[in-house]
Order: structure tokens, then C-alpha cells, then sequence
């Protein structure tokens, strides 16, 4: 996929990896709706973009993606302002597992409402012309290792989440003829506002006397680069080739992907 042109959606996209990513698609001649809840990250995100690649490129918009009706509504003010939609990322994310319910509506929730929103808007099931939905999960609480973290058990089920549901609907766009590719992109740590929550009783309630414990899982791991995510997203997004990949990005191995053994019988 060529980006000139294509109008992209970014949730979580004024800060961290989101913001790396809007930067990477517009560098690359896309037009892009920010969508983030945090309004001063926001206007000063649109403020850079527009010095930069000037005011009709870009628009922000500010949603809580757990509110159904906001996030509904942020995809129609995308096709209206630019008029059709190619690209969905679903990066919106947080950290807290003293208020787990929110963390499960964050992380997993408005992932299936917004992948649901970009079919309606793109997939050739409703007369539209086809596009790319990326789902963004994580790399070291999901099923890539045997140890599962108890740091962040409820963060943890949400990116495993992700990852089970946006390969299923791979298969779904694959079977129904949507047009649509699926992928996921999942990260190790990276150096971003979310990251440091793991310190705070706030975010992790009785976890947190984890936190040290933690902290030596990043010295040992180490932590990525915003930069590097927005990488490997631009591949997912440009490599019309995959579909129903899961990318895995780590600071020992960087870019690569996940390899499922066939089902037997």
C-alpha cells in the first residue's frame, strides 16, 4: 500500500508510540486523524503537525475510546473531513490493574469497537474500497514465553485479547472477501508515558510491590525506541503481503514475527 494520499486513524495517537506513528505516516505523505483523550497532548500534537506538513493534513480529535458513541462518532468526523478512511490503529492503551475493569474497556474493548468501525468504513463487505487495520498488543506479557508476568495479570489477558481476536478476524476478512488486511504488532518495552504507571499504587494497586522486580525485567530486556515501533508498523501497513501477522519487536531481536505451528490432528 502506497501512503500518498491514504487517510489514516490513530487512537492514542498525540504521545508515545502513537505519536511516533502519525509522525512516520505523515512523513510519508498519508493524512491522519489523531484520536486521543488527553486534549493538551492533543492540540499541541495538531500545533507540530501543522508547522510541519501544514494544517489540511491532519485533525485531532478528542475521544475517550471506551465511550462507544465518541469513538463511533471520531471515525465519521474522519471520512467527513477527508472523505474515505485506509488505515486504522488501534493503539490506544493503558496500565492499571487497581481499576481493572478500565483496562480491559482500553485495552481490549475499543480494540474490537474500532477493528468493527474501520470494516464499516473500509471493508469491501459494505461497498468500500479495502484498507489496513493494525491492533496493537505487547511482547512480554503475551504467549510468546513461558513465564507469565504477575506484575499486571488483567493487562496481561488484554493483549493476549488482542492478539486471539484480530487473528480470527484476519481469517474472517479472508473468508468474507472484506478487503481488509488484520495484523498485530506487539512490542516489548517501550520508553513511553505508560511504561513508568508500574511505579504507582494508583495504576497498580497491590502489584505494585512488583515494581522493583519489574524494573529488572527493563534493565534486562532493555527498552525500545517510540521510533522503531513506528518501523515496524510502517511495514504492516505498506507490505500488502501480510495478513493475520503478529510482529514482535525486541531490543535483542528487533523486528521480526511470530511463526504458529499448524493445528494437528
Amino acid at each position: 500500500m502506497a501512503l500518498n494520499e491514504r487517510v489514516a486513524l490513530v487512537t492514542g495517537g498525540a504521545q508515545g508510540i502513537g505519536r511516533a506513528v502519525v509522525q512516520a505516516l505523515m512523513q510519508n505523505q498519508a493524512k491522519v486523524a489523531v484520536v486521543d483523550m488527553n486534549a493538551s497532548c492533543g492540540e499541541q500534537c495538531k500545533l507540530e503537525l501543522d508547522s510541519e506538513f501544514g494544517a489540511d493534513r491532519s485533525i485531532f480529535l478528542q475521544c475517550d475510546v471506551t465511550n462507544a458513541e465518541a469513538l463511533t462518532e471520531a471515525f465519521q468526523k474522519t471520512v467527513d473531513q477527508f472523505g474515505h478512511l485506509d488505515i486504522v490503529i488501534n493503539n490506544a492503551g493503558i496500565n492499571n490493574e487497581k481499576h481493572w475493569e478500565k483496562t480491559i474497556q482500553v485495552n481490549l474493548t475499543s480494540v474490537i469497537k474500532g477493528t468493527y468501525l474501520g470494516l464499516e468504513h473500509m471493508s469491501k463487505e459494505y461497498g468500500k474500497a479495502g484498507g489496513s487495520i493494525i491492533n496493537v498488543s505487547s511482547m512480554y506479557y503475551c504467549v510468546f514465553f513461558r513465564s507469565i508476568s504477575p506484575h499486571q495479570p488483567v493487562y496481561t489477558a488484554t493483549k493476549h485479547g488482542v492478539i486471539g481476536f484480530s487473528r480470527a478476524m484476519a481469517d474472517a476478512s479472508s473468508l468474507g472477501n472484506y478487503g481488509v488486511r488484520i495484523n498485530v504488532l506487539c512490542p516489548a518495552f517501550v520508553d513511553t508515558p505508560l511504561l513508568h504507571s508500574v511505579e504507582h499504587e494508583d495504576n497498580m494497586g497491590k502489584f505494585v510491590k512488583f515494581k522493583d522486580d519489574f524494573k529488572k525485567s527493563m534493565n534486562h530486556f532493555g527498552v525500545l525506541k517510540p521510533s522503531l515501533i513506528a518501523d515496524g508498523m510502517m511495514t504492516l501497513i505498506t507490505d500488502d503481503s501480510l495478513h493475520g501477522a503478529v510482529m514482535k519487536i525486541t531490543c535483542s531481536k528487533g523486528i521480526h514475527f511470530h511463526t504458529y505451528e499448524p493445528m494437528s490432528t
